[in-house]
């Protein structure tokens, strides 16, 4: 199978969402500390098992599939599975918003988690064209 980089919007827009899903992974892989703060999800003083969670729930899971769709970007499937991943986390974060309060770094994040979304998406339901 060779690989080759994206030619038309319809595949960098998914091909650009799966690498920035690896570089969030990266981050939370190399800097689960900082990762978690940013999230605010920081982990109690002296809880080493912690970072282990957030190297396995959100470096692995964003690493597995960033790395999966940037290789396959132009497979519906593929799109469709990043794109419900981000959108799913979207709703979460905005259920949350609705529930728990609202910030604006959450804004922030709900709005880049939305844009993801969107990139990957929008070539899986045919809205850009190759």
């Amino acid at each position: 199978m060779d690989f080759a980089l994206p030619t038309t919007n319809a595949g960098w827009l998914p091909f650009g969402a799966a690498c920035l899903t690896i570089l969030f992974g990266l981050a939370a892989l190399f800097a689960p500390g900082t990762t978690m703060r940013t999230l605010g999800i920081a982990p109690s003083v002296g809880r080493a098992d912690a970072y282990a969670g957030g190297r396995a729930s959100l470096a692995g899971f964003w690493l597995g599939v960033g790395i999966v769709a940037a290789a396959l970007y132009d497979q519906p499937f593929v799109q469709l599975a990043l794109g419900a991943g981000w959108l799913f986390t979207a709703f979460g974060r905005f259920v949350s918003m609705l529930s728990d309060g609202r910030s604006a770094v959450g804004f922030l994040a709900f709005v880049v988690e939305l844009c993801l979304a969107a990139a990957a998406l929008a070539p899986a339901f045919g809205f850009i064209s190759s």
